[in-house]
């Protein structure tokens, strides 16, 4: 970026085009500021002049979600995260969605963007985070790793903040489908209470249906997939014409779904639905579920990806 000139809050914007699709990819957070196809936004994103607000397109590593209260234990040692959700006590997100990423390798159709995460209070092991993302004939998809580059057991998780839309001003009138069979109960500070079925919940989206004024903030897992090991969230514009979809590889056991009611401005809430693959679920560092322990110098990855317009999307009911 030229020095003579300000410096966009999100860092370098790295344009993918494949046919008539256009993604822009950000230096700061290794994240997914926008995703277009034809005339239609996919993604509910941000200005390029704009720094990400509610995580929008973020890199969530190495924990998505919350840890209560910062507080975690690793093999006896007592580990306290900075507070970065100051409103509910908790460390939010992980550690690099607000560091600068650079450029590891670009395609007319793709970019790989890549971080180093050095130990801090509270995280004491260096990762190396590594996305890739690529626009094509499957649409969107990508690529999430961590290595960790310490010389003991480093726990971790992973996740990612794309907010879909299919064109509604709200998404009281998009149709949602949720092949899931539980939800994550939460407390005051959004930290699971407990899973619960969806069955005769205002949560039950294993069905398609019109999301109303259902609030949600809620992980769902029990993701029922595809013979590929997929697992498919969909959303609908109430006149068939337009459908988004967004899939996990098995990697991801849970999917957050958030309609956005909390958000700061008020001018954003409910506009576009956030879908968050999770490879853990809220407060995994406190309570070890699903965290995945790297050797020095192991690698995980995880996939997930976005179509739009009709691939591997279950029409529903109109």
């Amino acid at each position: 970026m030229p020095d003579n000139e300000p410096w966009p809050p999100s860092g370098e914007q790295i344009e993918l085009r494949y046919d008539d699709q256009t993604a822009v990819v950000v230096t700061v957070g290794g994240g997914l500021r926008s995703y277009r196809v034809g005339d239609h936004d996919v993604l509910d994103g941000f200005a390029a002049h704009a720094a990400a607000d509610g995580a929008r397109g973020q890199t969530l590593v190495p924990w998505p979600n919350r840890v209560r209260d910062g507080k975690w234990e690793w093999q006896g040692e007592p580990q306290q995260l900075a507070i970065t959700e100051p409103a509910q006590h908790n460390a939010i997100h992980g550690l690099v969605r607000w560091l600068g990423w650079s450029v590891a390798e670009r395609r007319a159709s793709g970019v790989t963007v890549r971080c180093a995460s050095w130990p801090q209070l509270g995280y004491p092991w260096p990762l190396e985070v590594s996305v890739r993302y690529d626009v094509g004939d499957e649409g969107l998809t990508v690529e999430q790793s961590i290595t960790n580059r310490g010389s003991s057991p480093a726990p971790v998780a992973a996740g990612a903040h794309p907010y879909l839309t299919v064109g509604t001003d709200r998404v009281d009138d998009a149709v949602l489908h949720v092949d899931a069979d539980a939800w994550i109960d939460t407390g005051a500070q959004q930290i699971p209470t407990g899973v619960v079925a969806v069955e005769g919940t205002p949560y039950d989206f294993r069905e398609p249906r019109r999301i109303g004024t259902t609030e949600i903030d809620y992980t769902f897992t029990g993701l029922h997939r595809d013979d590929d090991g997929r697992f498919t969230l969909t959303l609908r514009h109430p006149s068939g014409e337009r459908s988004v979809a967004l899939w996990v590889d098995e990697s991801y056991d849970y999917v957050e779904v958030y309609t956005g009611d909390t958000l700061p401005d008020a001018s954003r809430r409910r506009r576009g639905l956030g879908v968050e693959p999770m490879s853990a679920p809220p407060n995994a560092l406190a309570s070890g579920t699903s965290l995945r322990v790297l050797a020095p110098g192991e690698t995980w990855r995880g996939h997930w990806g976005i179509t739009a317009g009709g691939a591997r999307i279950s029409p529903g009911p109109r």
